[in-house]
């Protein structure tokens, strides 16, 4: 797991898999990236990590004791704070063909199966992560320009007040230069 503090830019990405050989496989993969992994080994552990802080994605096998990844992502959508997080399935080559319908149908925006391509899952990760950022991006800047128009209406509404007040003096010279054109 890494320790880098976290960022606005960096949310990091959360693994969810009950095998420590798995969680440890991912790390390896994708611990290049220099993003913090948070590791969570049941569908219950990763709802508790999720609620604590925020997330750019979630690599999630689907077969689990307990909570198994369909609930768990269930779950993750169910809830406003997570409901946007994207959500990576991964699962063994031998299960059911009908889990990859039913991991889309829960929200999953991709299905992967084990053993993986290390260069794809890398691949595919880091394209999550690129939206994330620039979803920040766009929220910061949507932030901004709400600070700039209200601090405009407020420049405004000062300006207005001033010019439906007559007992000011300044006012009053401009309505006579104003007159005189």
């Amino acid at each position: 797991m890494s320790t880098e503090a976290t960022t606005d830019e960096s949310a990091g990405i959360l693994l969810v898999d009950d095998m420590e050989d798995n969680l440890i496989a991912l790390e390896a993969v994708l611990g290049s990236l220099n993003e913090p992994l948070v590791r969570a080994r049941s569908g219950e552990e990763a709802m508790k990590a999720l609620l604590r802080r925020p997330f750019a994605l979630v690599l999630l096998d689907v077969r689990m004791p307990g909570m198994d990844g369909f609930e768990t992502a269930a779950n993750i959508k169910r809830l406003d704070q997570t409901k946007d997080v994207p959500i990576i399935f991964l699962t063994g080559a031998e299960d059911d063909s009908g889990y990859a319908f039913r991991g889309y149908a829960t929200g999953a925006a991709d299905y992967l199966t084990k053993p993986f391509d290390p260069w794809v899952l890398r691949a595919k990760v880091s394209v999550f992560l690129d939206l994330h950022r620039k979803n920040q991006q766009l929220e910061r800047l949507l932030a901004r320009q709400r600070t700039d128009y209200e601090e405009v209406g407020k420049q405004l509404a000062d300006l207005e007040e001033e010019l439906t007040d007559p007992q000011r003096t300044r006012i009053k010279e401009l309505r006579h230069l104003l007159e005189k054109r």
